[in-house]
């Protein structure tokens, strides 16, 4: 085990909780330190909106969508009759930022029970909700707003975004067994649910810090590794300024550290903070 993930493992057991896997990926090497027993796939949580933002770049780099693009004009032969003006005013980059007008934890299926919503039709239901904001003046952390950007990618693509991604990503980066919370009419909900191994979780930071190429093969564009840094979609200056991560629920974790030529990422339950380690640490 690398000096490095000998180290984190030493504060994940300081620092307490439910600690699974930690994976390390450095300057191409990756290693993966297992915890506690636990399944082989974990939920990632709201890590699962950094798959979301890797297929709305994917679209991009194939001049499929813009992301000034109106949520409306998507989705013009599916708008029910009657919708809140503001719904006028959404494009892609709003929901991307979460500025979509929705209430916090807006359809967040991790904590309602979504039997409750009075429908199986989630995006008509999303398209029925009046809107706190006009979209772009405020944000509002939902997993409704990765919710409709999953349904972009489908509108966009023709393919529900888990085969999306298969064929663009997961197989190309050797990914195993992997499974996407749905809704009713079988579209993977994008904000949550996304069960991966922590190795595969990691790969995509990976090929984040790599500038979008996976052993010489580019999948994304340079420009949409940049845009998702400058943008701050889903991938978030942390670790004071050194990385770029997102987290999920319950103690989930992918970040990449540029000047270290490093990745790291943990599945955990209720696992504590191991970002003031990452921070303080040098490399010999």
């Amino acid at each position: 085990m690398s000096q490095y993930l000998d180290m984190l493992c030493a504060e994940a057991a300081r620092v307490g909780g439910t600690f699974y896997k930690i994976t390390e990926i450095h300057k191409g090497k990756i290693e993966t330190a297992t915890l506690s027993a636990g399944n082989a796939c974990q939920n990632s949580y709201s890590v699962a909106k950094s798959f979301v933002v890797t297929a709305i770049g994917m679209l991009y780099d194939q001049g499929l969508l813009d992301l000034d693009e109106r949520i409306v004009d998507i989705f013009a032969d599916e708008l029910p009759e009657s919708m809140d003006e503001k719904w006028q005013h959404m494009t892609v980059h709003h929901a991307m930022v979460h500025g979509c007008g929705f209430s916090e934890g807006y359809l967040d299926i991790d904590a309602i029970d979504a039997s409750t919503l009075g429908t199986d039709d989630y995006l008509t239901y999303l398209f029925k909700t009046k809107l706190n904001f006009v979209p772009g003046t405020k944000g509002a952390y939902s997993d409704a707003a990765y919710y409709l950007l999953s349904r972009v990618v489908s509108k966009k693509s023709g393919e529900k975004l888990d085969d999306f991604l298969w064929k663009r990503l997961f197989y190309p980066l050797g990914y195993r067994e992997m499974a996407w919370s749905k809704c009713p009419y079988g579209y993977p909900m994008g904000a949550t649910g996304l069960y991966i191994y922590t190795e595969d979780m990691a790969k995509l930071g990976e090929l984040y810090l790599r500038g979008g190429v996976w052993n010489g093969e580019r999948i994304l564009s340079e420009e949409w590794c940049d845009i998702t840094r400058r943008r701050g979609y889903e991938f978030h200056n942390i670790c004071s300024g050194k990385a770029y991560g997102k987290g999920g629920a319950f103690g989930q974790f992918l970040l990449y550290i540029p000047e270290q030529e490093r990745v790291v990422a943990w599945h955990s339950f209720g696992g504590g903070d191991l970002l003031p380690a990452i921070t303080l640490w040098k490399d010999e």
